[in-house]
């Protein structure tokens, strides 16, 4: 028998959802195929694809030797918060970027995800729909082919998908309002929106929750700056250095969207990383939940 133990982190999480972080080299549907066959159990139930955990149980899977080599296989340490047969939700790590580029030629997000593919076997090639900043950590969204990719492009396009950053500024802006400025983008002067409220502050620094109304490169790093509450680690744009930071107090924490008029509709949340956790622990700035 295979048993895999379980943390806090998974508490709220289907045993797909998990199964699918703790064995990132099966694919979706051999892992489906799993508990719809009543394979997977915890504390003597069986298990569905919707089973909830509570955290700190220990599931129980069948002692085979696919399933032995799917769990031993040497893949990247990628964190999936969400997959459907179309898409991705793949949580990027502050420091790492997207694409290949100078100096992340081998090291990057889109080449560990396809690796993953390809040892599924995966009759199709992934792309990211969207960018987040080298220093920025949060949710990317892949598409699963060049038709799944287009419309996740389409909807990004469209304003259809929308996405909430936290950010930890230096400065004592308003309780809340909208950011509608002229920015720098490619030495061209372009509209930018972002809509904020206050989460929290201590002595001169404030931690906000941002909604992007425009998509443009380092809009919200940009705007903070010419409102005056530059972004802590943000040394590009004026932003003040934290002794036990050494990145920026930027993170993409949650991206919502729906395919269409009628549901399914997604929402893909991403926690703050334990390193930003502790900066709002020590100014004693609790942590919002995502809505």
């Amino acid at each position: 028998m295979i048993t895999i133990e379980l943390t806090e982190q998974d508490a709220g999480h289907t045993a797909l959802d998990i199964l699918q972080q703790r064995i990132p080299a099966a694919s979706q549907s051999y892992l489906r195929q799993l508990l719809r066959r009543g394979k997977v159990s915890c504390a003597d139930s069986t298990l569905d694809e919707h089973s909830r955990l509570h955290g700190h149980e220990t599931l129980q899977l069948p002692d085979s030797g696919r399933l032995r080599e799917l769990c031993a296989s040497p893949l990247p340490q990628l964190t999936i918060l969400l997959e459907t047969d179309d898409f991705l939700a793949v949580f990027k790590p502050a420091g790492l970027a997207i694409h290949s580029s100078v100096n992340h030629t081998e090291n990057n997000l889109t080449d560990q995800l396809r690796s993953l593919m390809h040892h599924r076997r995966a009759p199709y090639q992934v792309a990211p729909a969207h960018r987040l900043d080298i220093g920025t950590s949060g949710p990317v969204l892949f598409g699963k082919g060049r038709k799944a990719t287009a419309e996740l492009g389409r909807l990004l396009q469209a304003g259809q998908i929308n996405k909430t950053y936290l950010a930890l500024v230096h400065g004592s802006p308003p309780e809340s309002g909208t950011l509608t400025t002229e920015i720098l983008v490619q030495d061209k002067v372009k509209q930018a929106a972002t809509r904020y409220r206050v989460l929290g502050r201590h002595d001169n620094a404030a931690l906000l929750e941002l909604e992007l109304l425009s998509g443009r490169k380092h809009q919200i790093r940009q705007q903070c700056s010419h409102a005056g509450w530059p972004v802590y680690g943000d040394s590009r744009y004026g932003g003040p250095a934290l002794a036990s930071l050494d990145r920026l107090f930027l993170h993409c924490w949650q991206l919502a969207w729906s395919t269409g008029v009628e549901p399914p509709h997604f929402c893909v949340s991403s926690p703050l990383p334990g390193d930003l956790r502790n900066i709002l622990g020590t100014m004693h700035i609790d942590l919002p939940l995502p809505t």
